[in-house]
Order: C-alpha cells, then structure tokens, then sequence
C-alpha cells in the first residue's frame, strides 16, 4: 500500500446549479485513521466523498493529500480509490480479472497483475472463488471482490460510499468488523459514507456529522455519542432527549432516564403512548401536554414493573449526567 497521508479539506464548496451541497467545510483527517461521515440524505457527504475521489469537479477550495493540492488531479492519479455503493463489478469478468482490471488499464503484465490480484483476493477470503464470475456471487461476496479491486491499486485512502447499506443486518454487522480489521492491518485512511449512526459508532475513529452542507461535528464516536455540540446532532445520533432545564437546552440519554409508575395527576405526569420491544431492552415513548419523552429500560426491569400503554409515570434524571448543549 501507499504510505498515508494526512487529508486536508480547505474551504470546500460545491454547487449543482447555483445550490449549495457542500458550504466551505475545513476538515483534516488523520493519515491512517477509519473516518465516518454521517448525515441524513442530502446533508452533502457523497459530495464530499466524490470530490476527494476527483469523481465531482470543485465549486471552490482546496483538497490536500500530503502537502500537494489535488484538486486537478484526474482519479488515477490522486493516490485515492473508491468503492462504489453498488460495487460496479464487470459482468462479464470473473473475480481475478476483475480484480486485476485497474492493473491491467496501465499495462501491466498479465503474471504480476495475477498474483497481486490473488494476494489480495486471499486477504478478503475470496481467493477460492477467483474463478466465479459477479452473478455467482452473494451480496457479500460481491462487495468483497469490490473491496480488492479498489485496494490492487495501492491507495493511501479509500473512500467507500454506503458500501453495506445493500447486505442484510446479520452480514452488514460480520463486514463491520472485516473492514475495521483490514483497515487496521493495512494502516492506510477509511472515509466511510453511511447514514447509519451505528454503523459510524461501530468503525470510526473520527466522525463527522454532516448537515445541510456544513459540519456539525467532528470528534470521536464516543463524544459524538455522550457529549453532542447541538440539538441536530443530539436527535440525528439518537438514545438522547432534549429537554429545556434552567434556561438551557440539554441532552439526557434514554438508559439514564428513570420512569416508575404514579397514580397522581399533575403537569409533570406522563402518559405511556407507546412500547418497543427491541430485546434486551424496551423503549418507552411518554408524553405531556409541554414535552415528549423516550426512556430505554432493560427487559427484567420492564417486565417486573408490567408497564403497558396509557399509564400514568413519573420520569427523572440526574442533572449530573446531563449535557448542556449549544
């Protein structure tokens, strides 16, 4: 691989027709890190992603890999590759070649193409279906045999546009792990575009919360988590209620939260509206007539208490563990 570099956005801007997707970010992500950019649809990561991958031209700013500005560099030639949302393999090429592909565009002998192809191949745990052509494959396989092909070409980073989104829950969690382990082993930079919050929380060592073009943060997942900047990010990142407290908007999570059931009536009570069972724990969803509420318990304590809908409850938090937010 590449030697890593340090990646610098500076100022970076992108319009489509006079509006604005991405609005003079700064952003610097560390050589060898795994960065996450999170944010709902339209927020401006997938532009972000394909400026630095020289697949989108650049309204304004500049992008610097190392200390060389890149800006006008075709894609071959950035020290970049990207993995596509929907892998983009070649039908008619079997696993090998289609791995060896980006080596064989620049002429490079079939012998040595093969056998970095099958080094790689063997790294994803692919190397025993080289032979097998796109439409043989699961939809894991596929995005392993994608993942090789943008990896022969040496890379310093590799940008990966929601590259799990396509695979069901139980293989999306068994490739979380496959990617942070291979990132790890190779040493070289992940930017990793999802919408998932736990799919960021899960492999990122930085993360960055996108929104309406802008960042709303850019920190660890465990801070991004515990200590939200705002409200968007407090709500977009979840297990968090904002509720105003002295003049000042915070966050609570819903584990540190505690409900118990009451049989009086006054502006503090609360009504239980709804229930979510999601395993080892259940989230209630309560309300008032000035707020609206969602408390996570473990499954024990909820069942021992038989909470159920239209109950009256009392719910609190120590203030200590609150988050005063901007």
């Amino acid at each position: 691989m590449s030697k890593p570099l340090n990646l610098e956005l500076a100022k970076l801007l992108k319009k489509y027709d006079g509006i604005v997707a991405v609005n003079n970010i700064n952003l610097k992500i560390k050589a060898g890190s795994y960065c996450c950019l999170l944010g709902p649809s339209g927020c401006g990561k997938t532009s972000t992603l394909r400026m630095i991958a020289g697949h989108e031209e650049i309204s304004d700013g500049d992008i610097l890999l190392g200390d060389t500005i890149i800006n006008n560099l075709p894609p071959s030639k950035r020290g970049t590759s990207m993995m596509f949302q929907n892998y983009a393999l070649f039908p008619h090429l079997n696993c090998l070649d289609n791995v060896a592909f980006p080596q064989k565009i620049k002429g490079i002998s079939k012998e040595k193409r093969y056998s970095a192809a099958l080094k790689i191949l063997e790294m994803v745990q692919m190397k025993n279906f080289s032979d097998r052509y796109p439409n043989q494959l699961s939809g894991g396989q596929q995005q392993r045999v994608a993942l090789a092909r943008s990896l022969i070409t040496s890379p310093s980073i590799l940008l990966l546009d929601e590259p799990l989104s396509a695979l069901d829950p139980f293989l999306r969690i068994k490739m979380r792990s496959e990617l942070k382990n291979i990132q790890k082993k190779l040493g070289i930079t992940f930017i990793h575009v999802t919408h998932s919050q736990e799919e960021a929380l899960a492999l990122a060592d930085i993360a960055v919360v996108m929104n309406n073009g802008i960042i709303e943060q850019f920190d660890t997942p465990y801070n991004i988590f515990n200590k939200p900047k705002n409200e968007f990010v407090a709500n977009f990142v979840g297990s968090h209620n904002v509720v105003y407290l002295k003049d000042k908007k915070i966050a609570v999570r819903m584990d540190q939260m505690s409900i118990v059931k009451t049989k009086k009536s006054n502006d503090n009570t609360m009504i239980i509206e709804d229930i979510e069972f999601q395993g080892e724990n259940v989230k209630l969803m309560c309300s008032n007539q000035n707020i609206n509420l969602q408390i996570l318990v473990d499954d024990k304590l909820f069942f021992k208490n038989e909470f159920k809908l239209d109950q009256k409850v009392d719910i609190t938090w120590d203030e200590k563990k609150c988050h005063v937010l901007m």
